[in-house]
């Protein structure tokens, strides 16, 4: 968390004639963070659907982005038990859309998503940032079947770089 306050920081204050460089994201990663976490996360596999319009802008204009911007979004799919993704998971969440300095997550409507979704008192809530946050957009099966052998006990680790 501090890490990623002090990047942010760094970014505002290097301005946008700096690159945002962030490493590629490991499922392996993402559910240790969500395992770890205070906050109770599921696991769910499915189409992200929300109003692209709603998503703020990624223009490199310096000016001043909201850290968070909350959209309503339905993400429809299979949540994660140690089955598989075998439960039928069809809800509204929110998206939160995070940005770091001028540069901004991004998703498109209909993507299918491995999302790690924070529960909330009012609801599920999937954080995007520009670096990937807690969603994997398109999928492979290996990183389905990697969330599932975290989820059991298996191998969780994450691959090298």
């Amino acid at each position: 968390m501090i890490r990623a306050a002090v990047l942010a920081l760094g970014l505002v204050l290097a301005g946008p004639a700096v690159a945002l460089s962030c490493f590629p994201q490991d499922v392996a990663e993402t559910y240790r963070r969500a395992a770890e976490a205070a906050e109770t996360y599921i696991v769910v596999h499915g189409r992200l659907a929300f109003d692209p319009a709603r998503l703020p802008s990624t223009d490199m204009i310096p000016q001043q982005k909201p850290a968070h911007t909350l959209i309503p979004a339905r993400l429809t799919g299979q949540a994660l038990t140690k089955g598989g993704f075998d439960q039928a998971f069809d809800r509204a969440i929110t998206l939160d859309v995070q940005c770091f300095g001028p540069w901004c997550a991004s998703a498109v409507p209909g993507t299918q998503y491995l999302g790690f979704l924070e529960r909330r008192d009012g609801g599920y809530v999937l954080a995007l940032d520009p670096c990937g946050g807690m969603g994997h957009a398109e999928p492979t099966p290996a990183m389905l079947d990697k969330a599932l052998r975290c989820l059991q006990g298996g191998a969780c680790t994450a691959e090298r770089r």
